[in-house]
């Protein structure tokens, strides 16, 4: 009976004591649902919304194209120069591609841009002065192995259209000489066309001159014999004496 008793007070005891550590708990439990308005007595325990994400960091030279792009810094930066807030520090310049240092001196911080004629496509903001170098580095260096390509052709180009214009100058060239061959030839054609004629008459007037010179000798015989005839049985006329 004495060990029914006193197991019956230990657990009275332990009730107490358990009511006396958990009543601090619970009215401080019913203190805050009491604060609450009334109005959200009845609404549903919404979870915690999650952390809103860190801006992407385009400092990957090396990123996908495909991947969607944040165009935070570049519309930042578009405003900025807009502005005239920031400062322009290093410029590269190749072909129609291009990289740009610009410091906004307010914030110390650093933007790095690479372009494509006006446009930029990527841009890298940061206030450590040795990354926005580096980055601006490597920056320069893809627009000059962007530009290559375009530089090529663009020589290619000029060098074609050279040749065109020296194909034309030698095409002119020819026709003219083509069309000075035409009239030699021509000329030459008449020319030759000219000296058989001048022969051909040559040769007829050198047989014509022929038989007038024959008919000329035949005439002066004739003449010569009529002469005779005529002054035949005449005295010849003496000499006149001299005194």
């Amino acid at each position: 009976m004495k060990q029914l008793r006193f197991i019956r007070y230990a657990t009275l005891a332990l009730a107490l004591s358990l009511c006396g550590i958990l009543a601090p708990i619970a009215s401080t439990f019913a203190g805050s649902l009491s604060a609450q308005p009334a109005s959200n007595a009845n609404q549903p325990i919404r979870p915690a919304q999650p952390a809103q994400a860190a801006a992407e960091d385009l400092s990957d030279l090396n990123a996908d194209s495909s991947a969607p792009r944040v165009d935070g810094n570049i519309a930042e930066l578009q405003a900025l120069v807009q502005a005239g807030t920031v400062t322009e520090m290093r410029a590269t310049r190749n072909g129609s591609y291009g990289a740009k240092l610009f410091f906004l001196a307010q914030d110390m911080v650093y933007y790095v841009a690479l372009s494509q004629d006006a446009s930029w496509w990527r841009v890298v903001k940061t206030q450590d002065v040795g990354r926005a170098e580096s980055i601006y580095a490597q920056f320069a260096r893809k627009s000059f192995d962007l530009a290559d390509g375009e530089i090529r052709r663009t020589q290619l180009q000029a060098q074609k259209a050279l040749i065109e214009r020296v194909i034309a100058k030698s095409a002119d060239r020819a026709n003219r000489l083509s069309a000075d061959l035409a009239l030699a030839q021509q000329q030459d054609s008449q020319v030759s066309q000219r000296q058989q004629q001048l022969q051909a008459e040559s040769a007829v007037l050198q047989t014509d001159k022929l038989e007038a010179e024959r008919k000329l000798r035949t005439l002066q015989l004739q003449v010569e014999q009529l002469q005779k005839q005529t002054e035949a049985g005449l005295t010849p006329l003496s000499p006149t004496p001299s005194r």
